[in-house]
Order: structure tokens, then sequence, then C-alpha cells
């Protein structure tokens, strides 16, 4: 069983974020995977994207197994012209999940990246449509330096590369997903309360 097996994930889910949740082996881009009528919360997470995306087109490429990669839908309130504002929420959602479940000094770096000493380990590309905000979240977890992309505009690092150590990543989507959560309520609270 993938530890990202509905099985695993659901029962450390703390919040309303991952709320449905899916669990697909593989697929094109896990952005792609949400049906019109698909509710906030709603989140989608694989293996294996063969056809993974970063910002500005370039590529985000893992071994089978061995990133955490997933999409969760937002429907935020504020007006769309805020909404490139929840990349950044989403980055510093994702460094203090881990800071705070693998103790590595991860920050984020404007205005998508999360950092480990200057070293990239994960990345976030939010994409709007009517009503609606995907954000796709990549972490490099468990791959070794040699499976890492060598040509990046940064240079990259995994959980496992910091630590040298390997991660579970479920409870690290639990975290994140918390975190997120919490991020985006306060920035939605901010800006409906003007």
């Amino acid at each position: 069983m993938s530890d990202l097996s509905p099985g695993s994930v659901e029962p450390l889910l703390h919040g309303r974020l991952g709320r449905p949740y899916r669990f697909v082996e593989e697929c094109a881009s896990t952005q792609r995977l949400f049906e019109e009528t698909a509710t906030e919360g709603t989140t989608v997470a694989t293996n294996l994207q063969t056809h993974g995306r970063g910002r500005m087109g370039r590529l985000w490429e893992a071994p089978t197994g061995r990133a955490l990669l997933f999409s969760v839908l937002l429907q935020p309130t504020p007006p769309m012209a805020l909404w490139p504002e929840l990349s950044l929420v989403a980055g510093d959602a994702v460094a203090t999940a881990l800071r705070t479940e693998a103790g590595v000094d991860a920050e984020l770096s404007h205005p998508n990246d999360v950092l480990i000493d200057g070293r990239k380990v994960a990345g976030i590309l939010p994409e709007a449509s009517a009503g609606r905000v995907v954000l796709g979240i990549g972490l490099n977890v468990n791959q070794t330096a040699e499976e890492l992309p060598a040509e990046t505009p940064k240079p990259a690092t995994s959980l496992h590369v910091e630590t040298g150590r390997e991660w579970a990543r479920a409870p690290l989507l639990a975290a994140m997903l918390l975190e997120l959560e919490r991020g985006y309520d306060a920035w939605q609270q901010l800006h409906t309360s003007r």
C-alpha cells in the first residue's frame, strides 16, 4: 500500500483541507484531475507525474514514490486580483510544516519556492480559473542526491539529502494541508474584513 493511500492520509487530517482526498498511482499532472463540481479542500496526490510543471513552464520531475506531489482546490472569496498572494501563503505553509515536522530550516523564497540553505526543496504552482484556484505543490522528500535534477535555476535538495533519513510522506502531507488551511483562513479574513 502506498503511504499516500486514503487509508494512510485521511486519519492524519485535522482540518477541512484534504477532504475529499484522492490518490492516483500515476497521472500527467494532479492539477488536471479536478472536476468542475469539485469542492473547496478537494486534494489529489500521486506517486508519479509524467508532465509535472513548475513556474514559467519548467518541468518538475521526480522518481516514482520519492516526492510528495499533490494539488488542492481553493475557492477564495477575496477579489481575484489578490489571488496571486496564495502562492506566498502556500509557500509559507510548506516551509512552516517542514520546520515543524522535519526540523529543517526551510524558508519561503518569493514567489513560489521553498528553500533549505539556498537549495530548492519545494515549489508551488497556482492556477486560477473561474471561482477557484488549484495549488500544485511538489516537495522533494526521499530522493538521493543522484536522483535530484542537476540542471535547475536553483540547486535542488530533498529532505533525505538534508537529514540523512527517509521520511513518510503522509504525515508531511497532512501537516502541510493543516498549515495551508491556517494561512489561507488568515489571508481570507485579512482581505474580507477591510
